[in-house]
């Protein structure tokens, strides 16, 4: 499980993750700059730092390093919730409590997510229920002595891109 990133961490992989492409200490640098100062050898330290907790993998180019991301801040997040959670007396209490604290919108994404990792069939089966309470009030027209195809099984969605714990355990 990784611990969460520090302050100056979270800033400089927020701009590695948002612009999902290999990025210089110098290109890093100059938006940090925008909000605070902040010296060259201060963002170089914090990606090396990042590259030894394996948060970042890099690549020479002359001589500096392009630095890429290899995990996406949403496997970062998860892995945080998830070691949240699994360190609760009461994981469903937990749960209660997070999602009373979430948005309207916030649980709709729930559901959402709910339902891409369930997968086709549990989609399927989501889209007939208001069939069924169609029927249970007599109003359904009838169907025929076969019922409706049974949806293929599929596979859900994979693992979350990339590792959701850094690759090495340096610098812990």
């Amino acid at each position: 499980m990784p611990r969460p990133l520090g302050e100056l961490e979270d800033a400089v992989m927020t701009r590695v993750w948002k612009w999902n492409r290999p990025v210089t200490v110098r290109e890093v640098l100059e938006d940090l700059q925008q909000e605070r100062s902040i010296a060259y050898t201060t963002v170089m330290t914090v990606l090396d730092n990042l590259h030894q907790k394996g948060w970042v993998r890099r690549e020479a180019e002359g001589r500096a390093y392009r630095y890429e991301a290899v995990s996406t801040r949403a496997a970062y997040s998860a892995a945080l919730m998830n070691d949240a959670w699994s360190q609760s007396d009461n994981p469903a209490a937990a749960l209660v409590a997070f999602f009373g604290m979430m948005s309207p919108e916030q649980r709709e994404a729930l559901s959402d997510a709910v339902r891409m990792v369930q997968g086709p069939q549990a989609q399927a089966l989501t889209a007939q229920e208001p069939e069924r309470s169609e029927a249970a009030e007599g109003r359904e027209e009838p169907q025929d002595s076969e019922g409706p195809e049974a949806p293929e099984a599929s596979e859900g969605p994979g693992e979350p891109e990339g590792p959701g714990e850094p690759a090495s355990g340096a610098g812990r």
